[in-house]
């Protein structure tokens, strides 16, 4: 290894270079110059908040032709300043993971195959599920005691439910009936 090698080394590009914090060319290489920021590329910037927990982090989300380029935490948030946790900054890959399913998948009883259902055949079968097990484990009391419940349907809401959609969730289940509705919202 020569001197000429030795030159190469981002150190000694950067103390060169006038450059001693590495924030500007001394920084680049043959590879990283010719990249592009996602940001850069994005036609709408739209503000959003965090979706894994109850805390509200502020988000910036990068579209581009209708399809989220990037997420980053938004400066202008009073909550969390332009920081995110390891969770809110993977968010972008709720959407444009290669993981994300795009279609209902369904695997009838026996079966090892799942087949896949068009999205309103799958809400008219949740539907008429929902309506058979509350017919089904309906209770008017138990021991003299009037309790108009259900104990066939249960929920168990995550980390990806904000504060409305708890509620919403809260309000849909208690209609139903229903008295198991837990949340785990560290997973």
């Amino acid at each position: 290894m020569g001197v000429r090698d030795w030159l190469g080394w981002p150190l000694f590009r950067q103390l060169g270079a006038g450059d001693p914090y590495g924030r500007g060319a001394a920084a680049k290489s043959s590879t990283s110059e010719h990249l592009t920021p996602r940001t850069q590329t994005a036609q709408k910037v739209v503000k959003s908040v965090c979706p894994y927990c109850a805390v509200g982090c502020g988000q910036n989300v990068y579209v581009s032709d209708d399809k989220v380029t990037q997420v980053e935490g938004d400066p202008d948030s009073p909550v969390s300043r332009g920081r995110l946790c390891p969770k809110g900054a993977a968010s972008l890959q709720l959407t444009t993971g290669s993981a994300r399913m795009h279609q209902v998948l369904h695997r009838r009883p026996n079966s090892t195959e799942w087949e896949t259902l068009d999205l309103d055949t799958a809400m008219d079968m949740i539907a008429d599920r929902v309506i058979a097990t509350r017919r089904q484990g309906w209770q008017w009391e138990q021991n003299g005691v009037r309790t108009r419940r259900t104990m066939g349907i249960a929920s168990l809401g995550g980390a990806t439910l904000d504060n409305e959609e708890n509620y919403l969730i809260k309000k849909l289940f208690t209609a139903l009936g229903a008295v198991q509705i837990e949340n785990q919202a560290r997973v």
